[in-house]
């Protein structure tokens, strides 16, 4: 699908403010993709479309995550994760878009989860640091995410685990395998 096409799909999903974001998260994705060896156009289309379900209503992705048999732990969860996998199905679903990694870019880009691959990782991490985001600690991810992938992604995940012990909300178990996951490789790395 080209770029024109699929952004004028997206357009019609999202509010005037999040549409800006995914353009800031395009930008950032495909930026990534050449700095470290993926497939720029594979990034550009997950750039694109990984936001997609993010104005669904709350019972409508809960409806989808039953009948697609989605892990059911998702539930128990709050409602800003469902919007990832059940973005990919849509995705799959509704624009005809059916490559897996693309779609495994866009089911993780909220939890992430261990053995991320570098599509996986080049998403999460541009709808992280993408221009229009201010937070706190995203510039030093900014900064990380010119050196090395890795460990920018790792200071994002665990910026991320610490808002969310901050506000005492429950961390969905594939984000804390993340973790673990990327301590390794880094650690992993170092070694070499």
């Amino acid at each position: 699908m080209e770029r024109g096409q699929a952004l004028m799909i997206v357009k019609q999903q999202l509010t005037e403010q999040r549409y800006e974001h995914t353009l800031g998260v395009v930008e950032t994705a495909v930026k990534l993709a050449k700095q470290y060896g993926a497939d720029a156009k594979k990034a550009e289309l997950a750039a694109i479309f990984h936001d997609y379900a993010k104005f669904r209503p709350v019972e409508e992705m809960k409806q989808i995550i039953l009948a697609q048999n989605m892990p059911n732990d998702l539930l128990a969860y709050n409602s800003e994760l469902w919007h990832a996998p059940v973005g990919a199905y849509l995705v799959k679903t509704e624009a005809g878009i059916d490559d897996p990694e693309v779609l495994d870019a866009i089911r993780y880009h909220t939890s992430g989860r261990a053995g991320m691959t570098l599509l996986e990782k080049i998403i999460y991490l541009a709808d992280y640091i993408e221009p229009g985001r201010r937070f706190p600690g995203v510039d030093e991810v900014r900064l990380l995410a010119e050196e090395d992938l890795n460990r920018a992604l790792l200071q994002a995940v665990k910026n991320t685990i610490a808002f969310l012990l901050e506000k005492r909300q429950l961390i969905y178990p594939d984000t804390i395998h993340a973790y673990n996951s990327l301590v390794r490789e880094v650690k992993g790395e170092a070694k070499r």
